[in-house]
């Protein structure tokens, strides 16, 4: 008895943690849906509405490295595939457009996917430069928008170089994004 009671609250507490990511993210708490889907993370690896939720929240709050696990665990649903989809390719123009900053590799050649993330459109911008000089920033004006622009940089702090991303409006700062 004392065993089948112990599987219902945990059934309970778990279904509370969802709900729970779930109110966050529609508060757009993101990161602290994030940082909780990340403490229960392994508690729902088979979940995927969990791990759904939990990579998007990340993704919102800019926790991108955080997508790797769960890439691999979506897989069982056309819709579970395409979210795993749209992650990897949000995690590999990361990594590609920190890689390039950092080492001055040349990513213009590269034909990828892209995403309507803030990212992805950096990603796409900065990879239509052709041999050019690196540069401490990089100004790019949305291809949709005329009153959105992006400010790229590198951040030198404590030895470990961040990438930088940030989104104006008319010319004034909406947000920050900061990747490593």
């Amino acid at each position: 008895m004392k065993i089948i009671l112990i599987f219902l609250i945990s059934i309970n507490l778990f279904a509370d943690i969802k709900y729970d990511m779930l109110n966050l993210y529609k508060n757009k708490e993101y990161s602290k849906a994030c940082a909780v889907g990340f403490k229960n993370l392994y508690h729902h690896t088979k979940d995927e509405v969990f791990l759904s939720l939990y990579s998007f929240s990340c993704l919102q709050s800019d926790y991108i490295n955080r997508l790797a696990v769960p890439i691999t665990l979506l897989h069982k649903s056309k819709e579970s595939r395409s979210n795993s989809t749209y992650f990897a390719v949000v995690l590999m123009q990361k990594k590609m457009l920190y890689h390039a900053l950092v080492d001055n590799y040349d990513i213009s050649s590269l034909n990828m996917p892209s995403t309507d993330y803030v990212l992805s459109k950096v990603f796409d911008l900065y990879s239509q430069l052709k041999n050019h000089k690196p540069k401490d920033f990089y100004i790019f004006n949305d291809k949709n928008n005329k009153n959105i622009s992006y400010k790229l940089y590198l951040l030198h702090e404590n030895k470990l170089n961040k990438m930088v991303i940030e989104e104006f409006y008319d010319k004034i700062l909406v947000k920050r994004h900061i990747y490593w």
